[in-house]
């Protein structure tokens, strides 16, 4: 249970920063004068600046003062991320997020397929060529699958699901990494974003999201192969 003082502190600087006495970018006022202003020990300064940094209201480094941040989409997923992180280490955590994936992505090529426009088929399809380019090249195939994946996101124009993407992507990037790659499993790859890509074009949802569900299939069978314990 965290110290009544701390949770005092915490609501002192929320109000804070929700008046706009502390606002996006802003130093909070040096340790002593925080101690001297509210009576309360550097101890309980630090276990503030720590609930604080959690909630994704303010940025701590080591040696600098911590700072007020920007507050958006990214910055609130982000407050969550050592709760996911810990989460993924728990049996079946891995397989439930990508789940969320599949349900995710396969929504958003069904309306892809519906309402995309004419510029964000384009964009699209360069990510997609992109893609194709870096087919010999494990590194850039790995960034340029992500910014594929990445357009789909953008296509509703809710700045939620973009965040949401990113959040995912760093949260699983460890274990992607290292999966072993190669220029045929590439080309797989590849393969089934143009198939997906194809759909859309098309305006066919239904083979959208088949194609969608076998290429994440596909995928997280050669996760599952290289860390078998995923599935537990």
């Amino acid at each position: 249970m965290r110290p009544r003082a701390a949770d005092a502190l915490v609501a002192a600087i929320e109000a804070q920063i929700q008046s706009g006495g502390l606002n996006a970018g802003d130093p909070l006022p040096p340790e002593r004068e925080i101690v001297r202003d509210h009576g309360v020990s550097r101890t309980v300064v630090r276990e503030a600046v720590r609930i604080l940094a959690s909630k994704g209201l303010i940025s701590a480094r080591p040696g600098f003062r911590p700072v007020v941040a920007h507050l958006g989409y990214d910055s609130a997923i982000g407050a969550v991320g050592s709760v996911v992180t810990q989460l993924l280490g728990q049996s079946g955590g891995i397989r439930n997020l990508f789940d969320l994936r599949i349900r995710m992505e396969a929504s958003l090529v069904r309306e892809a397929a519906q309402v995309a426009t004419g510029e964000q088929i384009q964009q699209l399809e360069a990510a997609l060529e992109r893609n194709k380019a870096a087919i010999q090249n494990s590194t850039d195939f790995y960034e340029t699958d992500i910014a594929y994946h990445s357009v789909l996101y953008d296509i509703p124009g809710n700045p939620v699901l973009p965040a949401i993407h990113r959040a995912y992507t760093d949260w699983l990037s460890l274990h992607w990494i290292k999966m072993p790659r190669s220029p045929e499993r590439n080309q797989t790859n590849y393969e089934a974003h143009r198939a997906i890509f194809d759909a859309i074009l098309r305006r066919d949802p239904d083979t959208a999201e088949a194609a969608l569900r076998s290429h994440l299939k596909f995928a997280w069978d050669q996760v599952s192969s290289t860390f078998g314990d995923l599935n537990e």
